[in-house]
């Protein structure tokens, strides 16, 4: 009932062994609390909140619109919500060194298990698509010592998005992705990566968890889950598919109800009230509700 009993520090601990574990993590991206609860109800390793995401919800293009406290606020919500750990999307720190310091801090507190933290300069742009640049080396570096400094709890994972393989090819990826590992990274993202043999590469030359972003529409390949543990990917992240299924079955919902001036032909693909109810833990709430107002005037009445 309500919030998830699991301490912020304790998710991140668990995260910390179950990469170290080198199993595959799967991580899809909720775009809101409830859909963060189903992705946990349906048994998956954790959950990740994607920045591109947060800036559809409110309308807007992914070239770093949103801001901190907005991205912070929703990380929050969906954090506490869920007893699986939340990776953000930090986009660029919202700034450089000292911002991005604030901003790991924050997230801190937000509840999140790890961040991420890219190359790209401001203001960014989606990693799939084209026309990218990326910040020099020391910048690159810079943001991820300052983020490396900032945090607090050590077991918060840090880790460095590079988009430099679009713009410069896939040594420099890994070249930069081994500088950024030094500055202390715990973990690398390299972004839209070609095929299969690109992650193995990146994944052949590094010794920290290196995570596979399967996007659909983007540059990367859809790879299998066991094609990605095949070659020791560590974190797999789906960071816009539920929102786009959600929003293709409303726009379908939406023609249907225009056409036909009614919804019933979409009711058996709707998730049932008592589904959603059951999501919800309306049973938990209602035991509380009855704990705490299970009395009468009556019983009181001399006291």
């Amino acid at each position: 009932m309500l919030y998830s009993a699991i301490t912020p520090p304790e998710k991140r601990s668990r995260l910390r062994a179950a990469l170290a574990s080198g199993e595959l993590l799967q991580f899809p991206g909720a775009f809101n609390p409830l859909s963060a609860r189903l992705i946990e109800r349906k048994g998956f390793d954790g959950v990740y909140i994607s920045g591109a995401v947060l800036s559809a919800e409110l309308g807007l293009p992914d070239i770093g619109l949103t801001t901190l406290t907005e991205v912070a606020a929703r990380a929050a919500q969906i954090a506490r919500m869920t007893d699986l750990p939340v990776l953000v999307d930090a986009d660029t720190g919202f700034g450089e060194s000292m911002n991005v310091a604030r901003s790991v801090q924050t997230f801190e507190d937000a509840g999140v298990a790890a961040l991420h933290i890219e190359d790209q300069v401001n203001p960014k742009r989606c990693g799939h698509l084209d026309g990218k640049s990326v910040v020099d080396t020391g910048t690159a570096l810079q943001r991820i010592r300052a983020a490396a400094d900032a945090r607090r709890d050590p077991d918060l994972v840090i880790m460095a998005r590079t988009d430099i393989r679009a713009v410069e090819g896939l040594d420099a990826a890994i070249d930069r992705a081994r500088q950024l590992v030094d500055a202390g990274a715990d973990a690398i993202f390299p972004e839209a990566m070609r095929d299969l043999s690109e992650f193995a590469a990146v994944r052949a030359a590094l010794d920290v968890p290196v995570l596979a972003n399967m996007t659909e529409f983007g540059k990367s390949e859809l790879f299998g889950a066991d094609q990605l543990r095949e070659i020791g990917v560590n974190l797999v992240i789906y960071p816009v598919s539920l929102l786009r299924i959600a929003m293709g079955a409303a726009m379908r919902a939406l023609d249907t109800l225009r056409a036909d001036g009614s919804l019933k032909a979409e009711v058996p693909r709707m998730q049932t009230r008592a589904e959603l109810y059951e999501l919800l833990d309306y049973e938990g709430y209602s035991r509380f509700d009855s704990d705490v107002f299970s009395f009468t005037l009556d019983d009181h009445i001399n006291t």
